[in-house]
């Protein structure tokens, strides 16, 4: 295989990966990132001298950095450690009702016998098993390769565990066949806005996000963005030059292919071989140049997924025994997620998802006091309008802080930093502040993300905006496979 000159677009995770891949094999890349610090959406932000992660804080599917690491001739365990939560998160709907989900599913089980009766306990092994069998279906057929259409996959899995899942239905449908208690057909449809959805128009075989869990949640020694920074320094100690604060202005194109990258700058990078980690919209938009907008299909902002409010705070907590992953619900699910995508408002009665950063596998203290929080919750892709006024900010930061009071955490005063969708725009441009590309709505909607290949010769995506889709995993997966298309196409030439 000929030695190529590569560049990637962006540091995000699906980036990282690409880079690190393709200079293993002993190509030329030039990785271009134009913030000061790898990571993308793995970022993290510094409150009150402290420094939080203020993007993904979940690692699960281990087995997709393993195969990373292998492919390069290395150990994952040898450059991250890796705590496996025991709890793998706290859930509230008040101060009297607590459900914890175990790693160990007999242990979750009998929580669940406890907080809801026997023969709900009986319904969620019975759920483990269904949403096992949709998991083992499609990983391999599916999430670790290119992706096929809707016939090659049923070629591939087999139709049978794909009907266990009805995949025409809605995920809330399938959940309230399962369980008689709404509280875990809630608990368990959250898994829907994983991937930026909501529970009531995504597919049902998002139930598969159950097992990703069973299978291990992973606590990073150093935060999730030590992650990132592994993944850039082996990308470097294996010939890519990483270059940041570097912005891409635009993909070039000569004789009908790519023909590199200019950066905003006015320096050009040539390069055979271009590899865009930015979100499908920014290019679909023009904001790496007009005459590669028309190679990338634009994503209507109906069609956008969640974005989301958090708060980053360094603050002393009390009463509520906090674990690393905790979860306080409404009453009204349906409102929530009519009130963001309908009306494209904040609702008044949101999920919150709390991450206490100092808090171990089993919910101990593994760091100081104050703790630091990062608290989120959902919010309408609103970002490239008007930016939600300071007053509705404090409505919502009001609402988030008197519910979790009501669920018995007070949180005291301290240091804190809020992101809204408008910021979200701004650190991610064409996105309208969606964290998740295109939202997981209907049957055909994971079809509607595109492969690894663009239409444009020697262009290439990564990211969380095509396939397989959003999260830590599916966006380095992503990545694997860009490699895997770039190997696969010089090798046919």
């Amino acid at each position: 295989m000929a030695r190529q000159r590569i560049v990637v677009i962006g540091a995000g995770i699906g980036g990282l990966v690409a880079a690190l891949l393709l200079a293993a094999q002993g190509h030329t890349v030039t990785l271009v990132e134009k913030e000061a610090e790898p990571g993308g959406k793995m970022r993290r932000v510094t409150v009150g001298g402290s420094v939080i992660d203020a993007g993904p804080t979940v690692m699960t599917m281990r087995w997709v950095f393993d195969r990373i690491f292998s492919d390069i001739g290395a150990g994952l365990d040898d450059h991250l450690r890796l705590e496996r939560a025991a709890i793998l998160a706290r859930h509230a709907w008040s101060d009297s009702e607590r459900l914890d989900l175990f790693a160990d599913r007999r242990a979750s089980a009998d929580a669940i016998g406890a907080f809801a009766g026997p023969r709900e306990a009986g319904n969620f092994l019975a759920f483990c098993e269904q949403s096992r069998a949709v998991h083992d279906a499609l990983k391999d057929s599916f999430m670790a390769r290119e992706r096929p259409g809707p016939l090659a996959l049923v070629r591939r899995a087999g139709l049978g565990p794909l009907l266990q899942a009805n995949p025409f239905g809605t995920l809330w449908g399938a959940l309230g066949r399962r369980f008689g208690d709404p509280r875990l057909r809630q608990l368990f449809a959250r898994y829907a806005t994983y991937c930026g959805s909501s529970p009531f128009a995504a597919p049902a075989i998002l139930m598969l996000v159950a097992h990703v869990e069973q299978e291990g949640v992973f606590l990073v020694e150093g935060g999730m963005h030590r992650l990132a920074q592994v993944l850039a320094e082996l990308a470097q100690a294996r010939g890519a030059t990483l270059r940041y604060g570097q912005a891409a202005g635009e993909i070039l194109i000569a004789d009908g292919r790519v023909g590199g990258v200019r950066l905003a700058d006015g320096e050009e990078i040539p390069a055979a071989i271009v590899i865009s980690n930015a979100d499908l919209n920014a290019l679909a938009s023009g904001r790496l140049g007009g005459a590669v907008a028309r190679h990338a299909a634009p994503v209507p902002a109906r069609a956008r997924s969640l974005s989301a409010v958090t708060f980053a705070l360094r603050a002393e907590t009390s009463g509520f025994p906090l674990q690393r992953h905790n979860v306080v619900f409404g009453r009204d699910y349906r409102a929530e997620f009519d009130a963001i995508f309908k009306r494209g408002r904040l609702p008044d009665d949101p999920t919150i998802y709390v991450c206490a950063q100092d808090r171990d596998g089993e919910g101990s203290m593994a760091g100081g006091v104050p703790e630091r929080l990062l608290i989120l919750v959902n919010a309408p892709p609103s970002g490239d309008g008007a930016p939600l006024p300071q007053a509705e900010i404090e409505r919502c930061r009001d609402r988030v802080f008197t519910k979790l009071a009501r669920c018995g955490l007070t949180i005291a005063p301290g240091a804190e930093l809020t992101t809204q969708p408008a910021d979200w725009e701004r650190l991610y441009p064409g996105t309208g502040g969606a964290l998740y590309g295109r939202a997981t709505h209907g049957a055909l909607a994971s079809f509607a993300r595109p492969g690894s290949r663009s239409r444009l010769k020697g262009l290439y995506w990564a990211g969380g905006s095509v396939h397989p889709g959003p999260g830590v995993p599916m966006a380095a997966l992503s990545g694997l496979l860009a490699a895997q298309a770039v190997a696969a196409d010089l090798a046919s030439t």
